[in-house]
Formats: C-alpha cells, structure tokens, sequence
C-alpha cells in the first residue's frame, strides 16, 4: 500500500507594515514572536530528524524567507532534504505554494496568475529546481485555478476528497479535464478519515505502531493508488506536543511494515499513471464546506461574522483603484505591466537588478529618478497582494491581528501608490470600510486603515 504524509507549512507574514519588522507578540514567550516559537517546536526539530526528506511538503514563501534571515542554517537543511530526492528519483518531495496564501477562486485573474507565479518563482530559487505541484491556499480551488496552475507548468495538486467526484467509480488519483486544449490536470484528493486522525485527534497519535496498525486495516479496504494523509505541517511538535517524535518514527518504520512503501506525490507519477477522471466542485476548498465563502463573507463556518463581507468588497475596491494606477504608471516603461509585476519576484528575491528586468521588459530611456517611482510602486504592489492573505477571513472576530494586517498592508499600499502617481484615492472606497466594525471593543476597520497612513506618514 502507497503512503504519504503531506505537511502544509505556513505562516502569514507577521512583519509590522511599515517598520518590516515583526514585533514581539503576547504568548509566544520566551520568544520574541510566534514564527521564533514554532521554529523551535516544530521545524528546527524535524530538520535536525531528517524528516523534510521523508513527507511531502510545501512550505509557505512568506514563511520560508524570514527563515532564511533567522536561521538560514535551518532553512538550508529543508531545501537539502529536498534536493536530495530530487537528486536520485529525478523529482522532488517539495511542492510549491500560492505567495501569499490567496484564496484563488476569489482572485482577480492577474492575481491568480502573480501568485502562483511568484511561488513556483521562489520554490525554484530556494530549492534549485522546478515544482511539479503545487499547494492551493486551504486547498481553494476552481476551474479556472487549474487552468493557471496549468499554464504555469505544474501537473498536481492535492485536494479535499468532497472536491472532487469521480466520474467512472474508480478510486483516486484523479486526472480533472481542462478547457482550451489543456491537458487533464492531475488531483490527489487526501484520505479523508486517516487526515482526520492525525489533525484533530491526538490519541491517534500517541503510539507509532498502534497508528501505523490503524493504517494498515483501513487501507487493507481502501485500493487508492496513493493514500494520502493532509495535515497543517506545525502539528508536528507546535500544535501537538512529541508529534515531531511520532512523525520520525513512523516515517522511518519502513523495516518493520514491509507492506507500506512511503512516498510522495511527484515520485508516484513517475511510476504509476493516473487513469481515473473526476469533475471538480467549483469552487471549493478543505476548510469551508460552503464552497469558499468564509473568505468573502458570513457563513455557518463562522456565525455572526458580518464584518467579513463588508471588508471583503471595502478591500477589492480598493485593489482596484490601485491595480488601475498601477497600470496607467507601468505602461510608459514597459510592454506588459501585468508580465513585469509576475517577474518583479526575481527583484524582490535579490537574484536581479529592477533597471536589467525593466530593460528586459521593453523599458528604456528610465531616469534614476524613474527607477525610485517604481521600486515604490512595486513595493505597494507587494503590499497589495499581502491585503487578501486568507488569514485575514478565517476566523469569527475582526479585532485579531490577522484582518487588521491585512487592512494595513492596504494603507500602505495606497500610500506608496498614492506617492508615485500624485493621484488620491477616492474617498468613498475608505468610508466604505466603516461598515467594518467589532462588535465587542467597537474597533473599526477605517481607523485601522487611517492610523497606519498617519503613522507612516510620520515614520517617513
């Protein structure tokens, strides 16, 4: 029987909009901040067990890059385990992930594109080779989201098993046909009761061998090609104290149950072929059975939430505003302002000079002083796309830290658009946010969104 674990690691940037510094944060003493707690709970320890070579995994970009300026020696050992797969089997056990963890369904179509572009970008940059898949933000995914990921290159991804519904009665893997003449894309929907187990009940996890001997007997019934067990990566050691201990040894029990070969996603392809077809239920995701509604608005995932839908349309009509300027000022330098944001990751990665991409792109004839407009200007476009990281409709109440991020990479977004072009944003968009309030301490999302431009203003 095929096994793999797939760990999803994330974290959404935690840095302070406008200082890029992450502040000290109530609760993860003695750390400094949560990502320097879960470092030392959850990563730092399955690095040094070897287990990054031993799951599938992705690891979020926001996330991987701080780790790279905390602990670059850790940091550089997950890409290592990685590689070294890579090395032997010809692909990798690393997946790629959407930049910002975006719900993609929601998404404008640009965006769509620029975040699965920037993190197949990054993925390549830090792991030396090019993704296979890729891991959808709460596993959010459409239609037209598979259209993107195939455009891009990349031939998986993992789903939820109420994703998608198999056509002709045969077990998963899936191949999921595309419009346009594309290739039919290729679904791992996880193994829903084992992925439970391991999420939300922890005496499953207690004993290796007595899980491992749950394994055994639900799969002896279950005749999937690749049986795959999806869990949020930081349970292992974060989220549930000893699991980094369990997950190393059941990874590594491979002498002892003869008849479970461990693998992963990309690894599996390139020895079996997928036969079986699913339709997609479009749009869906892991984490809301309402389709992707939790991220745009109120639903039974999180009751009482009203402020949801008034954020959600207060903020994508602020993107636009931003988007329109952002495109009005990039079309005097370049060919494709959409093409130059999705290659502006290799600026922002250090790997190019922003004057050689401008260039490359059909810019010419840029001063000094061009060239200071548009690192501001794509500095706001970085701020733009942090505005709909997921963590910021996720949960029930508005006054945590999460949507005021995300209406205070807004702000400065706005800002530093606002900077460059001269032009100001319509006021209507920001009263707009008004409507967005919390119940409890009364905190508004257009005092959010105005004491962050105050304060930038006065840190300028």
């Amino acid at each position: 029987m095929n096994l793999c674990i797939h760990g999803h690691f994330y974290q959404p940037p935690r840095e302070d909009p406008i200082s890029n510094y992450i502040p000290s944060e109530i609760g993860a003493e003695p750390y400094r901040n949560w990502n320097e707690k879960i470092m030392a709970e959850c990563y730092e320890p399955n690095v040094l067990a070897g287990n990054f070579g031993k799951i599938s995994f992705n690891i979020g970009p926001t996330l991987y890059r701080w780790m790279w300026s905390y602990k670059p020696e850790i940091a550089q050992k997950i890409a290592d385990q990685e590689r070294a797969n890579f090395e032997k089997f010809g692909v990798g056990n690393g997946m790629a992930q959407s930049c910002h963890h975006t719900i993609l369904p929601l998404a404008t179509p640009e965006d769509k594109i620029t975040q699965v572009y920037w993190g197949i970008a990054d993925f390549e940059y830090r792991f030396g080779h090019k993704p296979e898949g890729i891991w959808l933000a709460e596993t959010g995914a459409d239609l037209d989201t598979l259209c993107v990921l195939s455009d891009q290159g990349l031939k998986f991804t993992i789903l939820a098993p109420w994703q998608v519904g198999s056509v002709d009665g045969k077990p998963g893997p899936y191949l999921v046909d595309l419009p346009g003449g594309r290739e039919p894309f290729v679904v791992f929907p996880y193994h829903r009761e084992l992925s439970t187990m391991v999420s939300f009940l922890p005496e499953s996890t207690e004993n290796g061998d007595r899980f491992l001997s749950t394994v055994r007997e639900k799969l002896s019934q279950d005749p999937a090609g690749l049986n795959v067990i999806a869990s949020d990566g930081e349970l292992y050691g974060h989220h549930q104290e000893f699991r980094d201990i369990f997950l190393t040894y059941v990874v590594n029990s491979g002498e002892h149950y003869r008849d479970i070969n461990w693998t992963y996603p990309g690894k599996w392809l390139l020895e079996n072929k997928v036969t079986a077809r699913a339709m997609l239920v479009s749009p869906s995701s892991w984490s809301c059975f309402h389709g992707v509604d939790r991220w745009k608005k109120e639903c039974a995932c999180t009751p009482g939430a009203h402020w949801k839908e008034p954020l959600y349309r207060s903020l994508c009509g602020i993107a636009g505003w931003i988007d329109e300027r952002y495109v009005s000022f990039m079309s005097g330098f370049v060919d494709n302002p959409w093409q130059f944001r999705n290659k502006y990751v290799r600026v922002f990665n250090g790997q190019q000079a922003l004057a050689d991409l401008l260039t490359e792109e059909g810019g010419s004839n840029f001063s000094i002083s061009d060239l200071e407009k548009i690192n501001t200007l794509m500095k706001a476009q970085v701020k733009r796309q942090r505005m709909f990281s997921s963590c910021g409709w996720f949960h029930q109440e508005f006054h945590r830290i999460e949507p005021q991020n995300n209406i205070a990479y807004a702000a400065m977004a706005v800002w530093l658009t606002e900077m460059v072009t001269g032009e100001h944003i319509d006021l209507e968009l920001i009263s707009a946010l008004t409507e967005v309030r919390d119940k409890k301490s009364g905190l508004r999302a257009d005092s959010v969104f105005t004491q962050t431009v105050m304060r930038a203003k006065n840190e300028a």
